[in-house]
């Protein structure tokens, strides 16, 4: 839709909606979000851009509401739900309770689907006063009921394709299995180095491997080798539209979704034990506190002396003894990097690197897919090894290219605004923590002062939240997390596109050959699709997670738990298990009184007893209800009565129900799109 010019005292921004008839308007100039009261939408839906008024509303005791006046963009160009059949027509009940519904599905193709089927629509009409919603059917994916169709739906809504162009898989077919002898010409012969691979135990796509050597003046030498991808992906070819498409892998509970084709991921490309492969290296000579003092960039073959994984070296540091003789060569050179690793580490630290906690869930699933066990993810000693490493070499490389002043797509994040400083300082305050300012050292001085408090995790979390989003540049604008200058991501391009961009300028830069306009212009647009790309990825993820999460949480109904605080709403508190596992306890669960809502703070105060429920304090609950379809699970305190086992919240219970069945309705026919490529 074409944006109009406002009239004066018109705002843009995004309307949120709540699924319960009001919403909320977040200017993009910044600033607090407004409340839309119900019937003030003006036809908007969750997430549109819109274009709103703002005024004082008697009715709402003179608080500042926002009134939707323009939809200028829709943000929910597909929706998945239920489909329900009423007579000769079908409708769709969007999974979201923030999406108004139901939608009626027109043209053709709906003959053979079944009513509970859940599908994905592409919207026609968004309805409103000229009538319902309306949208095409595009896919089904089987019962509503049942989670893995719910993941589906996820995949598709966030534009997540399963399988690969046919032109893409021919190409990756014809890839050869094993290098070439011709391909060795030119590139710095490793094979004859103790280089290995450390990764996760069911990790297939080994992009990484590293070698630590000293020099005659007892310097350190760190070898970050990578799988150099662009050698085997053309820019412009069926393999690099698909990978520029997907922009990076997916990966969930047992499933990965990977960028290319396994041909080369799990093959050609990962750097697998005893076996030639190419790669480009990042050699780095570090001085006693970790400076990088010389570094060279070079295409290079490897091969792998072991597929180390990280649980077979956290145990050889732990002092395991060793299986073999390759491992008893290997170990003193993982303590020598465990050594390195720590002085890299201690280096940020002083620079000003921000050492974030954050609960990360590791969701262990049976033969059938079936989620049989949750536990939080414990970084271990080789796991801080290869983080250290590959940080180094990812800010080489980024100052590498930055000091040619070549085209390049730079990894950035900027510092937070003070608009979420002050947020981030009225939400400490309850918990008993103050913040000056919002630098570096500032917010590295107050995770240090909570980290061995129970408020820790609370803590590292609400600076997380304050934190920017970090997204793709062609300009080098630094990391703020990371205290660093210059930052790239360089070290994973079988599961990232913009690794592969950062190769494949780096070999044309190396043959002489890189062609700067067109550079410029590849890297713009890869960092613009890249950063879209992340955030579907990530929403995905996480949306898929709750599923996962909601199933297991199905054999634990009746448990009690210790857990913590980790949101509050009007509508109750969400809290989180160790493990990872959140879920809401909402208001109608909490003891019978007047809770008051503070914004601001993130508190929920009863008007009775002047109990505050806040962002971090532990709670002592009982799972009552969990739902894999919606992804959703639910608790109560577990002090009082027990009361009335609660029904699963279920999407779209708060909506009218269908329209009644009409007759002699005309049918609307939709034409139908040319297949093909999304649009860029």
């Amino acid at each position: 839709m074409q944006e109009k010019e406002h009239s004066p005292g018109e705002l843009g921004g995004i309307y949120q909606a709540t699924g319960r008839g009001y919403g909320f308007f977040t200017p993009e100039e910044g600033g607090e979000d407004f409340f839309v009261p119900p019937g003030a939408q003006g036809g908007a839906w969750h997430g549109d851009r819109v274009k709103a008024v703002l005024e004082e509303d008697a009715r709402e005791g003179g608080r500042r509401v926002a009134r939707i006046t323009a939809v200028a963009e829709r943000a929910n160009r597909t929706v998945t739900g239920t489909l329900r059949r009423r007579g000769r027509e079908l409708w769709l009940v969007p999974d979201s309770d923030r999406l108004p519904g139901p939608i009626r599905v027109v043209g053709r193709g709906d003959r053979h689907v079944r009513d509970g089927d859940r599908a994905g629509v592409a919207m026609t009409g968004f309805g409103g006063a000229r009538g319902e919603a309306t949208g095409a059917l595009r896919r089904v994916f089987g019962p509503a009921e049942d989670r893995r169709g719910a993941v589906e739906a996820i995949l598709w809504q966030h534009g997540i394709e399963r399988e690969f162009p046919r032109q893409a898989l021919e190409q990756a077919a014809a890839v050869p299995r094993e290098v070439a002898p011709a391909a060795l010409a030119g590139r710095l012969d490793l094979r004859d180095r103790l280089i290995f691979t450390i990764d996760g135990d069911y990790a297939k796509d080994l992009d990484d491997a590293v070698s630590l050597e000293r020099d005659g003046a007892g310097r350190w030498v760190l070898g970050v080798h990578i799988a150099h991808v662009s050698h085997y992906v053309p820019a412009r070819s069926p393999l690099d539209e698909a990978a520029w498409e997907r922009g990076t892998s997916v990966y969930f509970a047992d499933q990965v979704i990977p960028m290319l084709p396994t041909q080369l991921s799990n093959g050609i490309c990962s750097l697998n034990e005893g076996v030639d492969r190419l790669t480009l290296s990042c050699i780095m000579t570090l001085d006693a506190h970790g400076a990088v003092a010389e570094h060279t960039i070079v295409p290079s073959v490897i091969r792998s002396v072991r597929r180390m994984t990280y649980r077979r070296c956290n145990a050889l540091l732990a002092g395991a003894q060793p299986d073999g003789a390759r491992e008893g060569e290997i170990l003193p050179v993982l303590r020598d990097m465990a050594a390195l690793s720590a002085v890299l580490e201690k280096a940020r630290r002083l620079r000003g690197a921000l050492e974030l906690e954050s609960v990360e869930s590791q969701i262990l699933c049976d033969d059938t897919g079936r989620p049989v066990a949750v536990q939080a993810h414990v970084q271990g000693e080789s796991e801080k090894i290869i983080e250290s490493f590959m940080l180094c070499a990812n800010e080489c490389v980024a100052a590498h290219l930055e000091g040619l002043g070549k085209p390049a797509v730079y990894r950035v994040h900027e510092r937070p605004s003070q608009d979420k400083v002050d947020k981030l300082r009225a939400m400490l305050a309850p918990l008993g923590f103050s913040l000056r300012q919002g630098d570096n050292f500032s917010l590295q001085k107050l995770l240090e002062e909570a980290r061995d408090t129970p408020q820790g995790p609370a803590v590292s979390n609400l600076v997380l939240r304050s934190m920017q989003k970090a997204r793709y540049d062609t300009r080098s604008l630094g990391h703020f997390g990371l205290a660093a200058r210059y930052y790239c991501h360089f070290t994973s391009p079988i599961r990232r596109y913009p690794d592969l961009m950062v190769h494949r300028i780096l070999t044309a830069l190396l043959e002489g050959g890189l062609e700067e306009r067109r550079a410029a212009a590849a890297a713009g647009r890869a960092a613009e699709q890249a950063s879209r790309r992340e955030i579907e990825a990530q929403t995905a993820q996480r949306e898929i997670e709750k599923r996962y999460l909601a199933e297991y949480m199905q054999a634990h109904i009746g448990e009690q738990f210790t857990a913590s605080v980790s949101g509050v709403t009007r509508f109750g508190v969400f809290v989180m298990l160790p493990g990872g596992v959140e879920g809401l306890v909402s208001v109608a669960a909490l003891p019978d009184e007047d809770w008051q809502y503070d914004e601001t703070a993130m508190t929920l105060t009863g008007g009775r007893t002047g109990r505050v429920f806040s962002f971090g304090m532990p709670l002592e609950v009982v799972c009552t209800a969990a739902d894999p379809v919606g992804g959703t699970v639910d608790f109560r305190l577990a002090e009082g009565p027990e009361g009335p086992p609660s029904a699963p919240r279920r999407r779209g219970e708060r909506r009218s129900a269908l329209p009644p069945k009409r007759e002699n309705r005309r049918s609307v026919h939709v034409p139908r799109g040319r297949k093909g490529k999304r649009k860029r």
